[in-house]
């Protein structure tokens, strides 16, 4: 989603304080935006970034064929470094040792250690993934068992001693923003049903003039006083449908914002949060706040996934018309019937194929499936907080 200059510079100023920087990888090493190119992986990224790669191989069912995994991870490209490799879902000492054998004389990196299955420490899946911190939060002992499990796995001074001092390249300043000219209230809906937020978008609207005061639909009988927008983030509301559908007080104060002219911006859970109604996965039907005409639905199987950029069509409260932003899809419910607002973004996937209307806005109230990424586009997150300061100072 973002440009090379531009991860480099938000990792920098993350690491700048820190002992020790990880970046996690999404799926494999080599997995990306296509399969001819290392485009959008998480081997580029080590290179952009100039990190070294611990490799995690699940050794589930393997024994000397794992050797001829790591060999040729370690191969495919000559260019990344890897700082080791750790083996996951071992079976017994024994079959570590059997790997730290087959290993020996084929490749390269070392063997920094192997963790034993352990069923007492995986986190619960759903239907979008891994249970959130706010549905399973970790105690302290919980915590000290990890790191327990961890210290007793990994070889962690071996481990600590191959890393060295971050050099992620020149660091790119981001692009000048407009000159603020006040601050603005901005409420920003944080509890279980709305939980997925990218840390660099609050922190863009916080740079750009934004008091980020958080709200819970879900518990909250009403809003903060004094705001001039509101940010609704994603997460899971079909989970959470019933206690959304029984706070109406604030259900209705969301809808007469809206109807006011209030800024009001919305992301996949958000988007379905101010729809008319939500049909949750077993076919029960809960109202939501009514900010759009249109409802949503679940689904048992995937709607749609992947990488998004849009061209606004049209002026909107995240910018004006020919603005491009990219951001990600990933979701299980549809809208129904097919809206009837007209969207005003023109998408494109990763395959440049010209996907359905999508952003929709009514008044100032506009949402999408769509979660952008305003580093993508540095004046998104200027033009929300001035949209949001003129609806306050008329």
């Amino acid at each position: 989603m973002l440009s090379k200059s531009c991860n480099q510079h938000i990792f920098s100023r993350h690491a700048e304080s820190a002992d020790i920087a990880v970046v996690e990888g999404v799926m494999g090493l080599f997995d990306g935006y296509d399969g001819k190119s290392e485009a959008g992986s998480t081997a580029q990224m080590a290179k952009w970034l100039n990190l070294p790669v611990l490799l995690a191989v699940n050794a589930k069912s393997m024994a000397r064929s794992a050797a001829a995994v790591v060999q040729g991870f370690e191969k495919f490209d000559p260019d990344l470094r890897f700082s080791g490799v750790i083996f996951n879902q071992l079976g017994s000492s024994r079959h570590l040792n059997y790997l730290k054998d087959a290993l020996s004389g084929h490749v390269h990196m070392p063997c920094l250690g192997g963790m034993l299955k352990n069923p007492d420490i995986a986190i619960p899946e759903r239907h979008l993934g891994l249970l959130t911190l706010q549905d399973h939060p970790l105690s302290p002992e919980a915590i000290n068992r990890l790191a327990d499990f961890i210290e007793s796995s990994v070889d962690m001074d071996a481990l600590l001693a191959g890393f060295s001092d971050i050099d992620a390249g020149p660091e790119t300043a981001p692009s000048p923003r407009p000159p603020q000219s006040g601050k603005v209230k901005i409420g920003v809906a944080m509890d279980q049903a709305f939980c997925f937020y990218y840390p660099d978008n609050l922190d863009a609207l916080t740079a750009a003039g934004a008091e980020l005061v958080p709200f819970s639909p879900v518990a909250d009988s009403r809003l903060p006083k004094g705001l001039g927008g509101i940010y609704l983030g994603g997460g899971y509301p079909e989970l959470h449908a019933e206690k959304l559908a029984e706070n109406s007080r604030l259900r209705s104060q969301v809808l007469a914002f809206s109807l006011k002219g209030m800024p009001i911006y919305a992301e996949c859970g958000g988007l379905m949060y101010l729809c008319r109604e939500l049909t949750d996965m077993d076919g029960r039907i809960h109202p939501m706040t009514g900010c759009f005409s249109f409802s949503t639905r679940m689904l048992q199987r995937l709607k749609t996934l992947g990488y998004r950029e849009i061209t606004l069509k049209s002026d909107t409260i995240l910018g004006q018309a020919g603005q491009k932003i990219r951001g990600h899809e990933f979701h299980y419910s549809e809208i129904i019937p097919p809206a009837e607002v007209p969207g005003v973004y023109a998408v494109t996937s990763r395959f440049d194929e010209t996907k359905v209307e999508e952003g929709f806005q009514v008044n100032n109230t506009l949402g999408s499936y769509i979660h952008l990424h305003f580093s993508s586009q540095p004046k998104a997150a200027a033009a929300f907080v001035q949209a949001c300061l003129a609806y306050q100072n008329p």
